[in-house]
């Protein structure tokens, strides 16, 4: 063993540590080679208690047969006799060293000089208080014996043995500092402080020529250096007990946390703040149109979807500022109202962002919710991929973008931020890939259960797509690996029930609602609309290269581009695929986008070029429950976050590898020609927005309060419906002052409630529906006008309001036949009141 490969020489104190030793040198200078252990005990103002320690140390050395050893004191400044005691002990005992420094630099500092000075093939670290028995060695080195890198001593382990517990205080601040550290730097490590260690030699000496903390945060710094390098560390549980005198004051934990962040600071590096700000720069460059004036300005692409979700945003918000029911609403659709669980309204978001609503308008919520939500997206998938896929950050910042900013995420990103907004997914990911390793499977079970809850308040067909698509890689990976498959099952499986146990109670009552509650509804008439083979290849409406003749061809509608990767970005897939085809991961990646893409072509599959069709593998999914409300062609979504990190796994090798010849080099920037090519033509470019029509003078002023009661209604002519959605921003205009019949949700329809867009059609409704619409005005007779008035008592309706209307002239006197009588006029909207004719 050479330790001065691992350590470079300027950093390497001299032994004994010259410049640093009072006095003479404790003993005669050690022998350069190597022994089989050095323990290494920082000392500081230890007087007292270091005597027994490095007795019963030494004896304990003494005991282990075959064994040379050295034992290293590192006196870190000490005022009191902490010296004199180590130099006592050198005396006796020959293989005692003791280094001193200057002045008092911190237990890291100190630790590091002992380490840095060892010669040992493996360095046992312990304090000097000995909290921890010098026994308990073994326990450690039987770890080390089967493969670990290093063992840590834990006191948080179910088999640990505390004999003297701290003061609650100490021991709370402890475990929430311990916490903190797992989450943020060290995960898998329950006690990353308790001062009983034994390393490896030659990986702890280049861990701690790497170092630069010198307080009590240095066991994070190692031991994540650790974590990087896949060293195995294990945690091992021993005896432990408060020692009195302990140099920990509570004012430590926080300098701990605080070194924690500066070393995610450190790892991460410029991407630390570089990438979450080029996500949200690049998301306020799309919705840039919304910036100028959100309140009057309307994504032109969304058709009557943003006035709906706005309204989603103001009902929750007015629910819950008067503490009503936040799962149903009357406002639309009166008197029979909407379930509001049964529409996705995102409470998850809606409900803690009442307040932006409340003080700013649902229009800003509407912008925070897509700007934020979408940056925080790609930064969710970012974090994935850099903490489990590849070790460049710029590689992460390109999958994670890839996968927050694809094709069919800005489709759906300008009218459905339930299929933009994901953040959750990866947090998902992440944490049943946490159950397959076994570590702490009640703990991640819990936390993936929260998890699940959660995104079910966000969008539940995006949770279901998304399982599906981790159970389509999960077999795969099985057929790729079935070993591992076999080894992880167990705790996979487990860690799924104690999820389920944790999420359904949380989300029972909102989806019993939602499934058997008012105005709840089976499935949703929405006929087959599955992708065409060639959206899969060509590019959409907002890329940078796509065509909107050609996308509108192979789609339902610009908020329905569900496919769309481009076919450079397809081949560059395939040839990831192939290039890494060794690796179980991106076999079982590919695979899961193939299937993704096949399923998402529905239950006929069109022949390019023909007028023939291929049954398709939707058919085995399309009548399951669940499934047979899904819109088929969103499945191909699921191949954005596989395609994202085939890109990020490729530009991970090119980044990092450095080629060894001229035909690597050209092969890496044939490579890297390759990824720009993919990607470039995806890039998307900023949403179209158009003014929105400001709501009638009669609605803003308030002049509606004349003629609307308590507990009645305002119908709008034509009455409202999802292709005209004006009285939607009317009622928010009015504070949500008044209900109107009709609508735009999903609601029931018939003896069997089939889900259907907006509300069950009446003969009134329809009537003046297809006046709107054709501008012919109908016969109105004694039947028809016998319909007119059963509708309005059904509606209770107090009014009926025409604003201004391309076919104003025919609805009005529609209206004024049913109505029997002539409108008023009240500033831009003719009035008809009603009141007092049911």
């Amino acid at each position: 063993m050479t330790t001065s490969a691992a350590v470079p020489p300027a950093d390497r104190p001299a032994i004994p540590a010259a410049g640093a030793t009072a006095g003479p040198p404790a003993g005669p200078a050690p022998d350069r080679g190597t022994v089989d252990l050095t323990v290494v005990v920082p000392a500081y103002n230890e007087e007292q208690r270091l005597g027994p320690t490095l007795r019963a140390v030494r004896d304990h050395l003494r005991a282990l047969p075959g064994t040379d050893w050295e034992l290293i004191v590192v006196d870190d400044g000490s005022a009191d006799g902490t010296a004199a005691v180590a130099e006592a002990a050198a005396r006796e005992e020959p293989r005692v060293r003791l280094l001193r420094t200057p002045e008092n630099r911190g237990k890291g500092h100190a630790v590091r000089t002992g380490v840095l000075a060892s010669r040992g093939r493996r360095v046992l670290v312990t304090d000097a208080d000995l909290a921890t028995p010098i026994e308990e060695f073994g326990a450690l080195s039987e770890r080390l014996d089967a493969g670990a890198a290093a063992a840590v001593g834990s006191r948080a382990l179910p088999d640990s043995r505390i004999a003297v517990r701290q003061h609650a205080v100490r021991e709370l601040l402890g475990r929430l500092g311990a916490g903190l550290i797992r989450a943020a730097a060290v995960p898998g490590i329950r006690d990353t402080q308790c001062g009983f260690k034994l390393f490896d030699g030659d990986k702890v000496r280049a861990a701690f020529a790497d170092s630069r903390l010198d307080g009590w945060s240095f066991d994070v710094e190692i031991l994540r250096f650790f974590h990087q390098r896949d060293w195995e560390v294990a945690e091992v549980p021993v005896r432990w007990a408060h020692q009195p005198g302990s140099k920990v004051r509570p004012l430590a934990y926080p300098r701990v946390l605080a070194d924690v962040v500066r070393l995610r600071w450190r790892a991460a590096g410029p991407a630390a703040l570089a990438v979450p700000a080029l996500y949200l720069l690049l998301a306020l460059f799309l919705y840039s149109g919304l910036l100028t004036g959100p309140g009057h300005r309307y994504l032109a692409d969304s058709g009557s979807d943003q006035t709906q979700w706005e309204w989603f945003f103001a009902v929750t918000a007015d629910n819950v500022a008067h503490l009503r029911n936040p799962l149903f609403s009357d406002l639309q659709n009166f008197p029979l109202g909407v379930n509001l669980m049964a529409n996705t309204v995102m409470l998850g978001l809606s409900v803690p962002l009442a307040p932006v609503t409340l003080a700013f308008g649902a229009h800003v919520t509407w912008a925070v919710v897509l700007i934020g939500g979408t940056a925080a997206t790609a930064f969710s998938w970012y974090w994935l991929l850099a903490r489990r896929f590849v070790r460049s950050r710029w590689a992460a910042a390109l999958g994670g973008g890839l996968c927050g900013f694809a094709p069919p995420m800005v489709s759906h990103g300008t009218a459905h931020p339930n299929f933009a907004v994901l953040f959750m997914m990866p947090l998902i990911v992440d944490r049943a890939l946490r159950l397959c390793e076994g570590r702490r499977t009640r703990r991640d079970g819990v936390v993936l259960g929260l998890f699940l809850a959660y995104q079910v308040f966000l969008g539940e067909e995006a949770l279901l797509l998304a399982v599906t698509g981790m159970a389509l890689f999960a077999l795969f990976y099985a057929i790729a690996a079935p070993d591992v498959a076999r080894a992880v099952a167990r705790p996979l499986l487990r860690g799924l029930g104690v999820a389920a146990l944790v999420a359904v109670p949380l989300v029972i009552v909102p989806v019993g609602w939602q499934f058997l509650g008012p105005q709840s509804y089976h499935s949703v008439l929405h006929g087959q609309v599955g992708n065409h083979p060639m959206a899969l290849l060509e590019f959409a409406t907002r890329s940078l290269a796509g065509d909107e003749k050609v996308a509108a061809s192979l789609s339902l509608n610009r908020t329905e581009e569900n496919g769309f990767f481009g076919w450079p970005l397809v081949a560059v897939a395939v040839a990831v695929c192939v290039h890494l085809r060794d690796q179980p991961r991106v076999r079982a990646l590919g695979l899961t986008a193939l299937a993704a893409a096949v399923l998402s072509l529905g239950q006929n599959i069109p022949l390019p070029g023909t007028d023939k069709t291929l049954p398709g593998p939707w058919r085995l999914l399309a009548q399951l429950p669940f499934y047979e409300s899904v819109i088929e062609s969103r499945v191909a979504m699921v191949c954005a976050p596989v395609l994202g990190i085939l890109v990020a796994l490729a530009c991970d090798r090119l980044v990092l590898r450095r080629p060894r010849s001229e035909r690597e080099a050209s092969r890496r920037v044939l490579g890297c020609a390759a990824l720009v090519v993919a990607v470039l033509p995806l890039l998307p470019t900023p949403y179209p927005v158009i003014e929105r029509a400001p709501a009638p003078a009669f609605v803003a002023d308030g002049t509606w309060r004349q003629y609307v009661r308590p507990g009645r209604s305002l119908v709008p002519v034509p009455v409202p419906s999802p292709s005209d959605t004006a009285a939607l921003g009317w009622q928010m205009d009015a504070d949500l002052g008044f209900p109107f019949p009709g609508g735009y949700f999903n609601g029931p329809w018939g003896p069997d409630r089939t889900g259907i867009y907006g509300p069950e059609p009446r003969a009134t409704s329809e009537l003046l529906r297809q006046v709107a619409e054709t501008g012919k005005q109908p016969a109105v007779d004694a039947r028809v006008r016998r319909d007119f008035q059963r509708d309005l008592d059904f509606w209770r309706a107090d009014a009926l309001v025409l604003p201004h209307h391309p076919h104003a002239q025919e609805l009005r006197e529609t209206v004024t036949a049913l109505v029997g009588k002539a409108p008023v006029r009240a500033g831009d909207t003719w009035v008809w009141d009603v009141r007092g004719t049911g």
